[in-house]
């Protein structure tokens, strides 16, 4: 992938830059392989608004992607690169020998003509290969990896993101994560070789509000902008500061830095190592 700039036209295009899509193969998505999901603009079953500033944006498909690749040992071959609107990385169709289609997460490198096997056994450890955490060499950088053994990838699914395997002993592997995090899994959780594709998604600058509308994004009004009876940050004349000691939500309660993680949850005894502090 490539970021395409534009000439400082106008205000909007100075700042801005969009994807060259130069990687994706196809235009149009496979229907049977696509389904329209409702829209909840951030609203519960109650229809209050649970979550701010979404709303809007352009209609999307959302494409049924294997996470599982649970086909073992029969080679499928790619035939299209995708672009897919949910997600920030982009999505391959492989076609397997018994004629089946279906869309994975694509890793960096891979293109049409490229043979993927997934197996419960040992395989050679090629990009897009998948197999249990006990086969995969040491020090293998890998992606879409299973929290729980046939639960489908959960974690490294993002653009640009991968993990490494640190080492597998006493019947669990240890990952380090994109954050820093060093987790314990099972062995029997696989994972897929290579780094996820479109690692310059995180270089691309939207430039203007409309952009982001067209993302489903509604403007996001600063706290300290606002009224006192509006949010706890609100009020003063001119350019005050927050007047607390520690920021807060519109309700209240501490933000910025707080943590938000269960106390005793029972997977911290996975976690080796915590995410690097930013």
């Amino acid at each position: 992938m490539a970021i395409k700039i534009y000439k400082p036209t106008s205000p909007g295009r100075r700042n801005s830059s969009v994807d060259s899509f130069a990687d994706v193969t196809a235009k149009e998505p496979t229907k049977s392989l696509v389904v329209m999901l409702q829209k909840h603009s951030g609203r519960n079953n109650q229809g209050k608004i649970t979550v701010r500033h979404r709303g809007g944006g352009a209609k999307r498909y959302y494409r049924l992607v294997d996470f599982r690749q649970e086909k073992f040992d029969m080679p499928a071959t790619v035939v299209g690169i995708e672009y897919d609107p949910f997600r920030s990385a982009r999505i391959a169709k492989v076609r397997y020998e018994d004629g089946e289609v279906c869309y994975i997460l694509a890793p960096t490198d891979i293109h049409v003509g490229s043979i993927v096997l997934s197996s419960r056994k040992a395989i050679t450890p090629n990009i897009g290969a998948r197999m249990p955490i006990r086969y995969i060499p040491i020090g293998t950088l890998v992606h879409n990896i299973e929290l729980s053994p046939g639960d489908g990838g959960k974690i490294v699914r993002g653009a640009g993101l991968v993990a490494k395997l640190l080492a597998v002993e006493s019947g669990f592997g240890q990952i380090k994560l994109p954050s820093g995090e060093v987790r314990a899994l099972a062995e029997d959780c696989a994972a897929t070789i290579g780094t996820v594709s479109n690692p310059d998604h995180s270089l691309i600058r939207y430039g203007k509000a409309g952009r982001m509308r067209h993302r489903g994004r509604r403007p996001a009004v600063r706290g300290k902008a606002m009224n006192p009876v509006d949010h706890p940050h609100g009020g003063g004349e001119g350019h005050n500061p927050i007047g607390l000691k520690h920021p807060k939500t519109p309700w209240g309660k501490p933000a910025l830095g707080v943590k938000t993680r269960k106390a005793n949850k029972w997977s911290d005894k996975f976690i080796l190592k915590r995410r690097n502090k930013k």
